[in-house]
């Protein structure tokens, strides 16, 4: 493909050398590149690929685009100066790729909880409406029906619009993609064509990365901004950043609330461990997901749905169908009447929701344990949560993650997440500085995750509710910087049947 192809709509400062040379590839990563290969040099936060222009040459690169040219060039290679290499890089990969998002119909999905569940239960719910569609999520992406395992929450850009020209290869006429903050800082997602975006809450998350929640915010507002006319943007109005999405988008603007009116408006009328009803523009329907917050997540699928062209009429049908996504309020139940339930809450945000709503459905009594004909009500339940917190991210809300476990939780054990490359025992040291002393009693230290599941279950009795939380989906653990097999769901059913 031609240079001058690739780099079209790329805004482009200055290029020195041959504008009509062929390339065979693309590369931000020196070493990958190949002979032939387009080289991109990006500023990232441990590395800066301009101190590789020289290696990527060597290798075969036959030219580099750059933020600041290199004061010595080799002969034969084109050098292209850009503004932003890594914004260059996005529109570059989705030219290389024959812009394969313009093939489709891409929605995406951004917000610090929800998203997961959106994006997957959008693509459950128009592949069993019949049509072809494909999925890019933290847990997984999925061509059609083909599963490929997921690294990040949000490709990179070769890696993306590689995905993207699959789907659109297999058939796809839809795809379902979560974007996460970082994509959009790093332009990950720049030169793909949405028709769609999804915002559900901004709350306290990956302010390593971001300072400031402003700057977050502001991230998440880009991709917004950034929406076409022909696009639809679909906003939370129970998130007081709702409206802020909305502010400079040229998308038609959408919204759903449970608080607030809405496009979309919805009531839970009834709460229980195995569902919920839910009133949505006056009509109920009973869902088998749990909790406000999911209730929340429906309203933005059943809105989406609608901007898409779904039939309202059989929409509700369909979405009580849905089963929530892997790790999300994952029910386990015990021989001996013990309620287990899996999830990735990993932010204060979504452990209060989690938590309450636990706590709503055990004070209604609406739920009966399978093994005993008696409501939780009636057997005064205690709710027991183990919860850790990930090492080499945002520290801040560390403490924040603690206290709202003690304030909703009979029993606390605080515990090891992935620890990566930091003390395990100092970040529950750090958890630990957000419990009031008269508190403490409720909370137990136990850094090994196995043995925290377990300590869990030795304390539970029949009736009572074990939330192991910030893991969900993921089936390792990462200890200095190798990841170990893990997986939260499988511990706590073999902890139940050791019991």
């Amino acid at each position: 493909m031609k240079i001058k192809e690739i780099l079209t709509n790329c805004n482009l400062m200055e290029i020195e050398g041959d504008k009509d040379i062929d390339i065979l590839d693309l590369a931000f990563d020196s070493r990958k590149v190949k002979d032939g290969s387009l080289f991109f040099a990006v500023r990232g936060t441990q590395v800066d690929g301009h101190d590789y222009i020289d290696k990527a040459v060597e290798q075969g690169a036959k030219a580099v685009v750059c933020e600041k040219m290199p004061k010595s060039k080799a002969n034969g290679v084109t050098y292209i100066q850009a503004e932003n290499s890594a914004y260059v890089l996005g529109v570059a990969a989705s030219n290389f790729f024959g812009n394969p998002s313009k093939e489709l119909k891409l929605v995406g999905v951004t917000g610090t909880n929800g998203k997961t569940t959106i994006a997957t239960l959008l693509y459950r719910l128009f592949t069993d409406a019949g049509f072809c569609c494909g999925l890019l999520s933290t847990i997984e992406n999925i061509v059609s029906h083909e599963v490929i395992p997921s690294t990040h929450t949000t490709p990179d850009p070769l890696e993306l619009n590689a995905l993207l020209r699959k789907m659109v290869e297999s058939g796809c006429e839809y795809a379902f993609m979560e974007v996460s903050s970082h994509s959009v800082a790093q332009e990950r997602i720049a030169g793909l064509h949405f028709a769609g975006g999804i915002f559900t809450n901004l709350t306290h998350d990956h302010l390593d990365y971001h300072k400031t929640m402003a700057n977050y915010r502001n991230a998440k507002k880009k991709f917004f901004d950034n929406l076409p006319d022909s696009a639809f943007a679909l906003t939370n109005l129970d998130d007081k950043n709702g409206a802020v999405m909305l502010q400079n988008t040229r998308a038609k603007k959408l919204t759903y609330a449970l608080k607030h009116d809405a496009d979309f408006k919805g009531i839970v009328m009834e709460s229980h461990f195995d569902g919920m009803l839910l009133k949505v523009n006056g009509v109920e329907v009973f869902t088998q997901l749990v909790g406000g917050f999911n209730a929340s997540n429906l309203l933005a699928i059943y809105g989406a749905a609608i901007a898409l062209g779904l039939n309202k009429d059989e929409l509700l049908m369909e979405i009580s169908k849905l089963k929530g996504a892997n790790g999300r309020f994952d029910m386990v139940h015990s021989d001996n009447g013990i309620v287990g339930i899996v999830d990735y809450a990993h932010t204060p945000d979504a452990l209060e929701n989690v938590l309450t709503t636990i706590n709503e459905v055990k004070k209604s009594g609406a739920f009966k344990s399978p093994s005993t004909d008696s409501k939780l009500s009636t057997l005064n339940p205690q709710l027991i949560t183990v919860v850790g917190c990930g090492g080499n991210r945002d520290t801040t809300k560390r403490p924040e993650m603690a206290a709202v476990a003690v304030r909703l939780s009979d029993r606390v054990i605080l515990t090891s997440d992935n620890p990566r490359n930091e003390d395990p025992d100092e970040i529950i040291r750090q958890m630990k500085s957000g419990i009031a002393t008269e508190d403490g009693h409720k909370v137990l230290s136990i850094t090994n995750r196995h043995e925290a599941i377990r300590v869990a279950v030795a304390l539970a009795k029949k009736g009572d509710i074990i939330l192991v939380a910030g893991k969900g989906h993921e089936n390792y653990q990462e200890i200095k910087g190798i990841k170990n097999h893990f997986d939260d769901k499988e511990e706590l059913s073999e902890a139940f049947k050791e019991t």
